[in-house]
């Protein structure tokens, strides 16, 4: 019976992350592929049209777009949490629902950051409607700050919690559902404070362009899950850094 309820425990966990997961991407498809649907219109403002529902439709843009880039990098650390919920008895009734929920608040957090830059590179006329980058100089910038952080001791520390789950719970490990959403948000800054320089490369290309948004998310899903990380961090570092030079020549 105990095994039982653990395997069914996996498979509750496995299609909440599935549901979370498919629907924030379902919400990307659909606003990139439908950008004449008067909703997805809202999501893209000129300079002179931000006002209370255009603000709340790209904040609820940037919101669901980063739940679904950043779940499929996160899901190591959630099964983790919840497999080991699972052995320590007695269960505590939403201690899981907390971890996920503080994890996934730090990065509303940063959507709201992300609309107010948006909306602040639009006033400079420096992204279009679309929130891409209209400037070369802009382009370049983010591409280089993007890359040398790539080499940067924060990144290094930020991203050896990230790819380390057992390390990371066994140091921060906390009682009760409070504790949990303590651990969560905990987990989300070290997130942030890994990717956020990627993420702002959503204004190089475009928050509604999707291949690029794919392309982000695999590189730091890849970052974070692959034995070579380390690797492919500086490696990709190079790259923005040669392309910040590249954009500024060409």
């Amino acid at each position: 019976m105990r095994v039982l309820r653990f395997v069914l425990g996996r498979a509750h966990l496995v299609s909440l992350l599935g549901l979370l997961g498919a629907a924030g991407w379902a919400f990307v498809a659909w606003m990139t592929l439908d950008m004449g649907h008067p909703w997805v219109v809202l999501m893209m403002p000129i300079s002179a049209q931000w006002h209370v529902q255009t603000t709340i439709a790209v904040f609820l843009m940037w919101a669901i777009m980063m739940v679904a880039m950043m779940l499929p990098a996160a899901s190591p650390m959630i099964s983790l949490f919840d497999m080991i919920e699972s052995r320590k008895p007695p269960a505590q009734p939403g201690r899981l629902a907390a971890f996920i929920g503080g994890y996934l608040a730090v990065w509303v957090g940063f959507a709201i950051g992300a609309t107010a830059l948006q909306w602040l590179l639009q006033g400079f006329r420096l992204v279009n409607p679309m929130a891409e980058s209209t400037s070369a100089w802009l382009t370049s910038a983010l591409l280089l700050v993007a890359g040398l952080y790539q080499f940067s001791s924060l990144k290094d520390v930020c991203l050896r919690f990230c790819q380390s789950p057992i390390g990371f719970l066994i140091m921060q490990w906390r009682p009760g559902v409070s504790g949990a959403l303590a651990m969560g948000v905990k987990h989300g800054i070290y997130c942030v404070g890994c990717c956020w320089a990627l993420m702002l490369l959503l204004f190089v290309a475009g928050a509604m362009n999707l291949v690029w948004i794919v392309a982000l998310t695999a590189v730091i899903a890849a970052e974070k899950l692959l034995p070579a990380n380390a690797w492919i961090s500086r490696t990709l570092g190079a790259f923005l850094v040669a392309g910040a030079v590249a954009t500024l020549i060409w």
